[in-house]
């Protein structure tokens, strides 16, 4: 019977430990089912860090509700004598006998009547330990009292170390959570430049204080993005990413680690980070939870390693409670992601360049400079992908005084796509600067294509512009399955150039029929491929129906505004399709260039958008 109030005193605690955020939750239970312990009068805990500073003490005496809390630095290097091992360590004592360098509590219990001091002293983690000291008299079963007192220590351990589960787990949540909304910002984005601000941005606050990102280079270290929290130490960060000599020394040394390393004390010395030589970077201020003031700097620096080579390092830069760093595992597979994402944004840019190099190869450098024409192109990519496409272009000037302008589209995109194109262009161009006829011409490429066996059709026309002496020309059109150019007016009217003919490389044998009209001084004649017309906006809507009213609007405007004008209008009017947009534009002035151009009227342009 003695022992039932224990018993589910002992339960209550049990109970308490499992919902415990935090150790000292659990002072009211385990201090006052311990003072109701025949012969006990007062209880005081202590807890200790790793460098035997007490960090807090708890005193509670018999008939008392209000408990004495002190909260403390003091470093107490006596205590050492008493830090546990494994196992909690229990000791009987007398009151008078206590070294105030090593009981810090000793106060306390002489100041309660009795003649002893039962201790328990017990480790919590590897960074810290506690005490429980309960002051006896004459009275107390003091096997009893050691007793309960073990089985409160036993309820405090398994408390501490379910919280520091609990807390592990919930920071490998929080960790994986960090890890996948990181891949995402990060691989959001193939601007490398972009993608190196998102690196440093995402690790700061949630990692670390500051984060410095620099990518490998044959000449040294090459600084590319710096973030911190305080705004007043981001530029002071910056220049050592930039020109800290130290750090550049260091990370041209550590590019080759496979693993992270942690820099700390004097490891940092001479270092930006070291806090007489830059407080701007090292001097933290006071961590708002614990009220300790500045943590000691921590660096670490991993490798940003993808598909076997290493592209740079990422340095991070704590101001923080150890408890708050991250672990090596975490660091590896954020550098890991981060370098993926840069390498991605990496090759991407020089895929861009290989394409847009090919693109301009597979396209005339420049168009010809007549006196009586004003010529002009506009090429949009419109494969977010970058694949080559197989729209082309071409003006040439043949023998008898004519220009032949001749526009195309290969099916699909990629290296056979290209392949095509430049056969296309090049051979229709040689053939038409020899004086071939557009049919002909048309007729001896869809044979060549067929020969090929070329696995691809593609559409093409060809306009041929023969000036007459009476200063009109005759516009000679002949088409192979491509949409029918337009002609814009000099009053605004817009006309459709009738034109037919079957796809090349479909069928052996085929021949390709002209058909003419005339053109007029400032009449225009817009060439263009498919993805001009079909651009296509959410509601479902085709820029082809829009086309002539906005080429309408452009009347008086030279070529280059009405190539540039249309590819753009078509740009910021598609919601769906990606296909590339190639126009070619040719004004006949009937005059020299010197002679001037009707100026651009803008209202008219401005009113066809709206």
């Amino acid at each position: 019977m003695v022992d039932d109030p224990w018993s589910s005193a002992l339960h209550r605690l049990w109970q308490a430990a499992s919902r415990a955020e935090e150790v000292a939750a659990l002072a009211d239970d385990v201090y006052a089912p311990l003072l109701a312990t025949p012969g006990v009068h007062r209880v005081v805990g202590t807890r200790w860090d790793g460098r035997h500073v007490l960090r807090y003490m708890r005193a509670l005496s018999a008939g008392s509700d209000t408990p004495v809390i002190v909260a403390t630095t003091r470093s107490m290097p006596g205590a050492a004598v008493r830090e546990p091992g494994g196992e909690p360590v229990v000791d009987r004592l007398e009151p008078a006998g206590l070294d105030d360098a090593v009981w810090p509590e000793a106060a306390f219990l002489r100041e309660a009547p009795g003649g002893a001091v039962v201790s328990c002293t017990f480790r919590l983690d590897q960074r810290g330990w506690a005490a429980l000291a309960l002051a006896v008299d004459a009275s107390a079963d003091l096997a009893a009292v050691e007793s309960r007192l073990t089985q409160a220590v036993d309820v405090i351990v398994a408390c501490h170390t379910g919280i520091l589960q609990r807390g592990r787990e919930a920071r490998r949540g929080a960790d994986d959570a960090l890890l996948a909304e990181a891949s995402l910002q990060m691989d959001s984005s193939l601007d490398v430049e972009d993608t190196l601000r998102r690196v440093a941005r995402i690790a700061v606050p949630a990692v670390a204080d500051g984060a410095l990102v620099h990518l490998a280079r044959t000449e040294g270290p090459e600084f590319v993005a710096a973030t911190h929290v305080a705004v007043q130490q981001q530029r002071a960060l910056e220049a050592a990413g930039r020109d800290d000599p130290w750090l550049a020394a260091l990370l041209a040394r550590r590019g080759e680690d496979e693993d992270t390393v942690f820099l700390s004390g004097a490891a940092l010395d001479g270092s930006p980070f070291a806090a007489p030589a830059s407080p701007t970077i090292a001097d933290a201020t006071a961590d708002a939870d614990s009220g300790e003031g500045p943590h000691p700097t921590v660096v670490t620096i991993s490798p940003l390693r993808a598909r076997g080579r290493v592209l740079g390092t990422i340095t991070f830069v704590y101001q923080r409670p150890e408890a708050r760093l991250p672990d090596s595992a975490f660091l590896r597979s954020l550098a890991t992601r981060a370098a993926l994402a840069i390498d991605n944004a990496l090759l991407y840019e020089l895929r861009r360049t290989a394409v847009l190099s090919l693109q301009e190869h597979l396209l005339p450098s420049q168009l010809p400079v007549t006196d009586r024409w004003d010529l002009s192109a506009s090429y949009a990519v419109g494969d977010p992908m970058l694949d080559v496409g197989g729209d082309f272009y071409d003006a040439v000037l043949r023998p008898d005084g004519s220009i032949a302008l001749l526009i195309g589209d290969v099916c699909g995109r990629g290296a056979e796509a290209a392949a095509l194109t430049g056969l296309a262009r090049h051979t229709l161009r040689t053939l038409l600067e020899e004086g071939t006829d557009a049919g002909t011409a048309l007729s001896r490429l869809n044979r060549a294509l067929r020969q090929e066996r070329a696995s691809r059709f593609l559409t093409a026309v060809v306009a041929t512009l023969t000036p007459r002496a009476d200063g009109m020309v005759r516009l000679s059109t002949c088409s192979a399955g491509h949409p029918p150019p337009l002609v814009l007016r000099g009053d605004g009217t817009v006309s459709e150039v009738l034109s037919g003919g079957l796809l090349l490389g479909v069928l052996d044998d085929v021949s390709y029929e002209s058909r003419d009209e005339h053109l007029t001084a400032d009449d225009t004649l817009v060439l263009f491929t498919d993805g001009l017309t079909e651009s296509r906006e959410a509601g479902g809507t085709f820029f082809e129906s829009v086309l002539p009213a906005r080429l309408s609007a452009l009347r008086g405007s030279d070529a280059a505004h009405i190539a540039e004008s249309l590819a753009r209008q078509a740009r910021a009017f598609r919601d769906s399709g990606q296909d590339d947009i190639a126009l070619l534009v040719a004004r006949w002035t009937g005059l020299p260039p010197d002679s001037g151009l009707l100026p651009p009227d803008h209202r008219l342009e401005q009113a066809a958008l709206r």
